[in-house]
């Protein structure tokens, strides 16, 4: 008898060109194994939705967040096109107080001067609200701003959002000139971009 097939949330095509023509992504392979079945590929719009192309301008976008100051989280909304003139790091996580997302986001505020020192913010975006933020950033010391996407409007626009985890784990560093830079984007999301790799991404982009 053949076991119910577990919820797919990589839905990724098989490429018919270049390397790994032909051949099934890890994710696909293990639903196969599971279900005896190829995985049937969806046309929901987290599937449709691609990611901005580097060069071109960033989506702007405004969501509600809270940054821990002193002590205090202070909650405002927080707006792409007003951070202009600096540039920002974007981090789509899929969860607060998860493992890896909380090792990512420690790794980054630990390091908030080395992104200060390159005149650049970084703000962690996630599906969760702000109330979660807030616990999130007070048990751990978080400083850096958490933003809310909750109806998830941001990771559409960037292309990065997943059904059964809510968001796939991605970076974007836009310049100050609003411009897309650079980009990661995790297809299974059990690591992140070291601090290492965002400096030296960001060292590289001038102001406009």
């Amino acid at each position: 008898m053949m076991r119910e097939p577990v919820p797919y949330p990589y839905n990724e095509p098989v490429p018919e060109t270049g390397p790994g023509a032909g051949t099934e992504s890890v994710p696909g392979a293990l639903y196969r194994a599971w279900t005896g079945r190829l995985p049937q590929h969806r046309t929901t719009e987290e599937h449709v939705a691609s990611s901005p192309q580097l060069g071109l301008p960033a989506p702007d976008f405004t969501l509600p967040g809270g940054v821990l100051v002193e002590g205090a989280f202070e909650r405002r909304d927080f707006g792409l096109s007003a951070a202009r003139g600096r540039a920002v790091v974007l981090a789509f996580y899929p969860g607060d107080n998860t493992a890896v997302c909380t090792r990512q986001l420690c790794s980054y505020s630990s390091g908030l001067e080395e992104f200060e020192a390159l005149d650049a913010e970084v703000w962690g975006i996630s599906p969760q609200g702000v109330d979660s933020h807030e616990s999130f950033a007070r048990g751990h010391g978080l400083r850096m701003p958490l933003l809310a996407d909750t109806d998830r409007t941001a990771a559409r626009a960037y292309g990065v959002a997943a059904p059964g985890i809510g968001v796939r784990r991605a970076v974007f560093l836009i310049g100050p000139d609003g411009v897309l830079r650079w980009k990661h984007v995790a297809l299974l999301g059990a690591t992140y971009r070291s601090l290492d790799t965002l400096t030296e991404q960001l060292s590289g982009i001038k102001s406009p």
